[in-house]
């Protein structure tokens, strides 16, 4: 196949765009790939895990990974406490700021003094922080009161008391919660969910049983006919989701995306290749998988436009048939 490149043309679309570029090498390739391997599982009707590493949501793309939730991109999530926590706090009214650029000038001494919290470009107050502690608290105790918390709750089943007191139709909890898609937090005490709950803990019952979810995704994966994963960055949620297909006896995943900026050579785990993957039995040896090199920032809202460009054609395709 020959090198053709990009023909670029007015009022090109998203999709056009990514049309073009499956002529092209290289990164842009990749990224033209990704779209129609997600293409195809949308198609099949593949189980969808998503995974979620990366302070995607203080970035901007909590109404993205919303969207993917509520128009069916995605059937199972995956995700850091981190973004859950920003989930919730711009659930609660509380925002994220830009800051400039040159990131090299920021004094971060001066930013602890005003009372805020530095991810890299990005701002946000502690105020915000104190909300989020209100409004865990609050749930915990509501919960206590109403004996769920005599004996264990998993994770997924906490997560899920948050999004039903959010009343936010950008959340991504919130979301989840009203389509049916279950969220697993398996680094739940790396985040301030965490400290807040063990905070809870010492005055008040709490047992929060982890094994629970992994049960749960493992029924996921056994009973899936199809199995794509798209993992944005890597980390625990990527292990948690590919270890969990190693008891079921499909042979690994059908589909993998992978949007990352870390490479494989280091040996860490977000810069692994789908095709290493192979070796442990968690991909298949005939899936579809492409690893996209790119900030998921800029590729993910890529590749959802494309997509959902792609379903309006067709919907307005079978609406002219019928």
């Amino acid at each position: 196949m020959r090198i053709t490149g990009v023909k670029l043309k007015e009022r090109m679309s998203v999709d056009e765009l990514v049309r073009e570029l499956r002529g092209c090498a290289f990164g842009a390739r990749r990224l033209a790939v990704a779209v129609d391997i997600y293409e195809e599982m949308l198609e099949r009707d593949a189980v969808k895990f998503l995974g979620l590493a990366g302070a995607l949501v203080p970035a901007g793309l909590r109404g993205v990974i919303a969207g993917m939730l509520r128009e069916g991109f995605v059937d199972v999530l995956v995700t850091t406490g981190a973004n859950i926590v920003h989930d919730i706090i711009e659930a609660l009214g509380g925002r994220h700021y830009l800051m400039t650029l040159d990131v090299d000038s920021i004094d971060d001494n001066a930013l602890r003094t005003q009372g805020a919290n530095r991810i890299y470009d990005v701002l946000v107050r502690d105020e915000d922080f104190v909300r989020l502690e209100e409004f865990v608290r609050g749930v915990l105790e509501e919960l206590a009161a109403n004996g769920r918390l005599k004996k264990p709750i998993s994770i997924k089943e906490l997560l899920t008391a948050f999004g039903e007191r959010l009343d936010d139709e950008n959340s991504i909890l919130r979301t989840a919660v009203e389509n049916g898609v279950p969220v697993f937090c398996p680094a739940f005490a790396d985040s301030m969910l965490g400290l807040h709950a063990s905070l809870f803990r010492q005055t008040s019952p709490l047992v929060i049983d982890a094994i629970v979810d992994m049960h749960e995704l493992i029924n996921l994966c056994y009973d899936a006919k199809l199995a794509g994963v798209i993992i944005l960055g890597g980390g625990v949620p990527k292990n948690f989701i590919f270890q969990a297909m190693l008891l079921s006896p499909k042979g690994g995943y059908d589909y993998v995306i992978q949007i990352t900026t870390d490479t494989p050579h280091a040996g860490g785990l977000s810069g692994a290749t789908p095709d290493e993957a192979k070796s442990w039995g968690k991909v298949k040896s005939g899936a579809k998988s492409v690893v996209v090199y790119s900030d998921a920032t800029i590729a993910l809202p890529i590749i959802i436009a494309a997509l959902k460009e792609r379903r309006r054609k067709d919907e307005q395709r079978v609406w002219r048939h019928e």
